[in-house]
C-alpha cells in the first residue's frame, strides 16, 4: 500500500512539474540564463491574486464550493511566484561570486606570455 501510494506520488510530481505552467516557468528560472527574470516573474502573482479574489467573490455569492480548490492553487501559485524572486537574486548573487573568483583564479594561475618567445 505504501509502496502505491510513493509510486504515485512520484507520478503525480513528474506530470507537475512537466506540465504546470508555473513549475515550467520556474525551472526556466533556476538555470544560469533564467536567473535575471526572477524580479520581473514576481509580477505574475497579481493576476495570481485577482484570479484567487474572484473567485472568493463568486464562491461567497453563491457559486460552486468546487471552485474552492481553484482558489488555493490561485494562492499556490502566488506564493511560488513570489518566493522565485528573492531565491533568483541569491542565487543571481552566488552564481556571479563564484564566476568572479573563477575568472581571478584563472588569471592568476595564467602563464605570463612577456618575454617569452617560441623562436
Amino acid at each position: 500500500m505504501i509502496h502505491l501510494l510513493w509510486v504515485g506520488s512520484a507520478r503525480a510530481r513528474y506530470v507537475f512539474r512537466r506540465y504546470m505552467p508555473t513549475n515550467i516557468l520556474l525551472d526556466a528560472i533556476r538555470t544560469r540564463r533564467g536567473l535575471k527574470w526572477g524580479i520581473p516573474a514576481m509580477l505574475l502573482a497579481v493576476p495570481y491574486g485577482l484570479a484567487a479574489a474572484i473567485l472568493a467573490q463568486i464562491i461567497e455569492n453563491g457559486g460552486p464550493g468546487w471552485l474552492n480548490t481553484l482558489v488555493l492553487l490561485s494562492i499556490w501559485n502566488l506564493l511560488k511566484v513570489l518566493w522565485i524572486g528573492p531565491v533568483s537574486l541569491v542565487l543571481l548573487v552566488q552564481v556571479h561570486a563564484h564566476e568572479f573568483r573563477t575568472r581571478r583564479a584563472n588569471h592568476h594561475c595564467a602563464p605570463s606570455t612577456l618575454g617569452s618567445s617560441l623562436y
